[in-house]
């Protein structure tokens, strides 16, 4: 049997009081004697009394609700920050509501619409190219906004994430100096700053290696094709380009999609074939010989995320809006990049 929720005016019956005296205490409004507010909240607490959110938002024009919209809330990168963000807003009475987009502009959209209908105080967004509009309205109507895990070029709203640029060029590098010179690069084929950055990355340590750019050696998958089709179409990239002699994945599912590929393939890492991945995880420390990472800063990037959004809707209501933090990454080094010696480079 389900227990009935209780109410404001069933609060007031409970304590003798009236509704509007109830409605005062809870919401710490008005003159209230220190004896009945205490008898009033004691009810309260122990019949586990809860705001209707909405209604309270409606009256005050404070939900104590932050919405986080990320690309997939189930990934473990998206996942872990959501725990930091989660435990960090509670400290302050608030809570979140999640939602992904799976990298869909349509349900972007949806998902801010609903949440703007909920009376949502802040927000926190992964931005994807074509929300811009969105985002602006949201800033327009005064609310909060700080973006997570990428930005909007040219557009000053507030945003924390890894340095993309500096972490992917210090993982081609550190491949260059073990002697690799055939450096293969898959990516998604998003329209996403993040992965751009990552790419740019990769050219310029190439570059600044005095190694040729090859654009036979970039690979971009379509981000909505079937796994076992991407396993495919990543064995088919490979066994097309047989000098390659290391490839760099710039995102974790795409790197654990490439480990399979490569066992398909019977090639051995890293005697064949070098492997990194941008975004650590479990998988990759077990696989053995180890897989060579980039370590996101997790933490630290969903720590400054909430910090920023939360400074917004203090009294002080801070401007924030042209701070853009980039967090430097961990390189983890593992038995997938073996140096090699000289008479073994592809020249």
């Amino acid at each position: 049997m389900i227990n009935k929720k209780i109410s404001i005016k069933d609060i007031a019956k409970l304590t003798n009081t009236s509704i509007t005296t109830v409605s005062f205490v809870l919401n710490g409004k008005g003159r209230i004697s220190k004896e009945i507010s205490k008898k009033i909240l004691d009810v309260a607490a122990k019949n586990g009394y809860e705001p209707n959110r909405m209604a309270v938002g409606l009256r005050t024009g404070v939900s104590k609700v932050i919405g986080l919209i990320v690309e997939s809330i189930g990934g473990p990168f998206f996942g872990a920050m959501a725990r930091v963000i989660e435990e960090e807003a509670e400290k302050e009475g608030y809570r979140i509501i999640y939602c992904s987009t799976n990298n869909n502009i349509q349900k972007g959209k949806d998902v801010i619409r609903m949440l703007s209908q909920q009376l949502v105080d802040g927000y926190i967004v992964t931005p994807m190219k074509g929300l811009e509009k969105e985002i602006q309205n949201l800033i327009a109507n005064e609310k909060p906004v700080v973006l997570i895990d990428g930005y909007f070029q040219g557009l000053d709203i507030p945003h924390v994430l890894v340095d993309n640029y500096g972490s992917a060029y210090n993982a081609v590098e550190h491949l260059v100096k073990a002697g690799y010179q055939k450096i293969g690069l898959v990516t998604a084929d998003l329209d996403l700053v993040q992965l751009e950055d990552r790419m740019l990355g990769y050219k310029e340590a190439l570059k600044a290696n005095g190694i040729k750019d090859d654009k036979k050696l970039i690979f971009k998958l379509p981000f909505d094709i079937d796994k076992d089709e991407a396993v495919n179409a990543v064995k088919t990239f490979i066994a097309q380009h047989k000098k390659m002699d290391a490839v760099f994945f710039t995102t974790n599912y795409l790197g654990t999609m490439g480990l399979q590929s490569i066992k398909e393939l019977e090639l051995n890492i890293p005697g064949n074939l070098a492997v990194v991945s941008f975004d650590d995880n479990e998988v990759f420390s077990l696989y053995p010989p180890g897989i060579t990472t980039i370590q996101q800063p997790t933490y630290e990037i969903a720590k400054s995320a909430i910090d920023l959004l939360l400074s917004q809707m203090s009294p002080d209501k801070y401007d924030i809006s042209k701070i853009k933090l980039q967090i430097p990454s961990k390189l983890i080094e593992r038995g997938s990049v073996m140096k090699k010696k000289i008479d073994q480079k592809v020249i």
